[in-house]
């Protein structure tokens, strides 16, 4: 089922992708370890980094229950609203790739996470998206995921070349 309001959905998602442009400038890189920047011990980011693990590892029911019911998601459609348990584990089957949490930083109500990709049992094959990164805004409420906006994905951008001496 679709929800109303798209156009709402558009415009929160253009002034977090602005938001988390202006706090890239003074920023350090990416870290491995999952919180990047972000407060130690924010609960909305262990829940992320919770649901990452479980679907990484193949329990779609498990990351599903991460999920709270109705929540909202969108990933490269309209958003839709998930009301069963049924259907938070049909969303999080529907997604072709493991992820690992590389960076994840508050930005008002929301949290924008990047993840990188990898495979994961019973998902078939994530492809070329292996090793690649995703962006995902989330809302946490209660512990439990109540949105999953998908981002625009990161530039994959070559390091410069300094000049050959």
């Amino acid at each position: 089922m679709f929800v109303q309001g798209h156009g709402r959905v558009k415009a929160l998602l253009l002034v977090l992708v602005g938001a988390l442009s202006l706090s890239a400038c003074g920023g350090g890189g990416d870290s491995e370890d999952g919180t990047g920047g972000a407060r130690d011990g924010h609960e909305g980011i262990r829940v992320i980094d919770e649901w990452a693990d479980t679907l990484r590892a193949g329990d779609v029911a498990g990351a599903a229950d991460l999920f709270a019911l109705p929540s909202i998601v969108e990933n490269v459609s309209a958003p839709v609203t998930l009301r069963t348990r049924r259907e938070a584990i049909a969303f999080n089957r529907s997604l072709p790739c493991g992820a690992r949490l590389v960076r994840a930083e508050p930005a008002g109500r929301l949290i924008a996470a990047t993840f990188r990709l990898t495979e994961r049992p019973g998902a078939g094959s994530c492809g070329p998206g292996t090793g690649g990164l995703a962006r995902t805004a989330f809302l946490i409420r209660d512990g439990k995921i109540a949105q999953w906006l998908r981002l625009p994905d990161p530039a994959q951008v070559e390091p410069e070349r300094g000049p050959v001496v």
